[in-house]
């Protein structure tokens, strides 16, 4: 009986150790953390071996962030997209309205505390740097809910949605006031075709990507860089018409099964991992001393100005008639409001796309990473309000 029950253990903690690196490697997947791991690097990197780290990252400097994030705009556009339609879980959310509000408010609160400072220090050449103060890291904000509402809850959907139409103001403000954006009539050609292929497709059946990335996202690619704008964007405007499945869970969740659709949605997110591990590698390397008034200006726009600016115009919407979500208390609204200040990922993509190589750059990038200091001090917050798994047990004192 003792040779029977002694082996137990050891098969049990065998088959423990045989799943952890598959669990580990699917939990740093699915919470995007390739990007801090390529992040980290870089920083190392660059301040320890700085001249090969930047010839480096200057050789994949335009692969990178021209075409292979482009595959990590549309996975996200792609996850949002199948949230919003009939049967997803943003679809029947009634409460568009007050979060659409805190977006205008955030974004107003980032961009206008960061030209007070500029202007204040005197350092206006900083300005065309706003829009990395003003983005917000969908997923980042996403995850730091999660962890402290573990179990499903109508914050998440606000914050999805405030962040979802902050960053696409944030975009076509920046797409804008380009010096560079000049609407062809020839990329304007290229666009269309690529929707009209993206729409044979579609009307075909055809359940594989590759057609649609390959055909429709090259032609795509090709206009909006002959237009000015950043072709990393070229994948968005086709999400609509490829292969979708409603999302009637969490926006993020992973969906493990023999459907093609979620098939090629695990061969696509494959291909944006390795892009955001190496636009972290390629971009995020930056020499600590460059900390300057463009660094720490950032970080006070996007942890202060945000939440500030969501609260206020949020308090003013209430005031005008709107309702809050029901259930929802002034205290889960301020936990939302830090929730959205890490600008991380979307700011380093905005501090790529709109500042050339060079000591701005530098100090704007810094800030960028710092902001991811907005997670702590959302659990923190989140804690001392006494929101989500922070909640004091009912009757208790």
């Amino acid at each position: 009986m003792t040779q029977h029950i002694l082996p137990a253990p050891r098969v049990a903690t065998s088959r423990i150790d045989r799943r952890f690196p598959v669990r580990a490697i699917r939990f740093v997947l699915n919470r995007f953390l390739l990007l801090p791991i390529g992040a980290a690097i870089a920083l190392v990197w660059a301040n320890t071996e700085a001249e090969g780290y930047f010839r480096f990252a200057q050789a994949l400097a335009f692969p990178v962030n021209e075409i292979g994030m482009a595959f990590f705009l549309a996975l996200m556009t792609q996850e949002v997209f199948e949230a919003v339609m009939p049967g997803g879980a943003l679809h029947s959310w009634r409460y568009w309205s007050l979060p659409i509000a805190g977006a205008l408010g955030g974004l107003a609160g980032a961009a206008a505390t960061f030209f007070l400072i500029v202007n204040l220090r005197h350092e206006t050449v900083l300005s065309q740097a706003w829009p990395v103060a003003a983005a917000i890291d969908v997923a980042a904000g996403y995850f730091v809910l999660r962890l402290i509402y573990p179990h499903r809850n109508r914050a998440m959907p606000f914050l999805l949605v405030l962040a979802m139409v902050t960053d696409a103001l944030v975009v076509a403000l920046v797409v804008v006031a380009s010096p560079d954006f000049s609407p062809h009539a020839g990329g304007a050609a290229f666009l269309l075709a690529a929707l009209a292929i993206a729409a044979a497709l579609r009307h075909g059946k055809v359940q594989s990507f590759w057609p649609y990335l390959i055909g429709a996202g090259t032609l795509s690619w090709l206009g909006l860089y002959w237009m000015g704008i950043h072709p990393a964007l070229a994948l968005v405007p086709l999400v609509p018409m490829l292969p979708h499945d409603p999302r009637p869970r969490e926006v993020f969740d992973d969906r493990l099964d023999d459907q093609p659709v979620h098939y090629g949605e695990h061969e696509w997110n494959g291909i944006a991992q390795v892009a955001l591990f190496l636009f972290g590698l390629v971009n995020a390397g930056v020499i600590l001393k460059a900390y300057d008034t463009g660094t720490w200006t950032v970080i006070v726009a996007a942890l202060v100005g945000r939440p500030l600016g969501i609260m206020a115009f949020i308090g003013l919407a209430v005031v005008a008639g709107l309702h809050l979500p029901r259930r929802m208390r002034w205290g889960e609204l301020i936990v939302i409001a830090l929730a959205s200040s890490s600008g991380f990922t979307f700011a380093l993509f905005m501090a790529a796309a709109v500042l050339p190589i060079g000591a701005v750059a530098g100090q704007i990038t810094l800030g960028a990473l710092s902001t991811v200091a907005g997670a702590a001090v959302t659990i923190v917050a989140a804690w001392l309000l006494g929101a989500g798994r922070f909640a004091m047990p009912k009757g208790a004192r």
